[in-house]
């Protein structure tokens, strides 16, 4: 069975997609991430509606509100996640080139594990193939990043570097991080 989550290997977090994953690296600094088939939980306070994504999370609802009732949609919501980034549509390139927008995000190389990285460029990989093979599947282990390339050999870029874009992450004295329960 295809993967419905990417759990993060440092503190056992379910996340549904390669962008949820981006952003809790930002947020933690956690870069081992693995597929897995569990599904990430979809429990929906029958009261207010609130989407709870844990167990923890309607305790903490149920302990803010008073709200006990909580209905399971996982399976309603479950579906395959995909492993590629997303790529910007064309309307968007478009409209960057006509400059109907702001100035677009500058991309770069992912950064991976440079052992990782040096140990699969001397069993011959190219360097955009391993670099590509450890940024998707994580920086888990060489073992992970070879079994990617084979998973995607007949993929059309995959000897082409990855990018992803670069972000400028902008720091609020009173930002907080409801979703993870966290305050900056």
């Amino acid at each position: 069975m295809a993967g419905l989550s990417l759990k993060c290997g440092e503190c056992g977090t379910l996340l549904k997609s390669v962008e949820e994953a981006q952003e809790h690296a930002e947020l933690t600094s956690h870069s081992n991430f693995s597929e897995s088939t569990e599904a990430v939980l979809n429990l929906v306070c029958t009261t207010c509606g609130k989407p709870c994504r844990s167990k923890t999370e309607t305790d903490l609802h149920t302990k803010r509100t008073g709200h006990t009732d909580f209905s399971d949609k996982t399976s309603e919501a479950a579906k395959q996640i995909s492993l590629e980034v997303p790529k910007p549509s064309a309307d968007l390139e478009e409209s960057v080139v006509a400059g109907e927008t702001s100035q677009p995000e500058e991309m770069v190389v992912p950064e991976v594990d440079a052992k990782l990285l040096e140990e699969l460029e001397a069993m011959g990989f190219s360097k955009a193939r391993a670099t590509r093979a450890l940024h998707y599947c994580g920086n888990v282990s060489v073992e992970a990043a070879v079994n990617w390339v084979v998973e995607h050999e007949n993929d059309l870029d995959i000897d082409e570097m990855p990018l992803k874009e670069k972000r400028v992450r902008e720091v609020k004295s009173s930002c907080s991080l409801v979703r993870l329960g966290r305050k900056e």
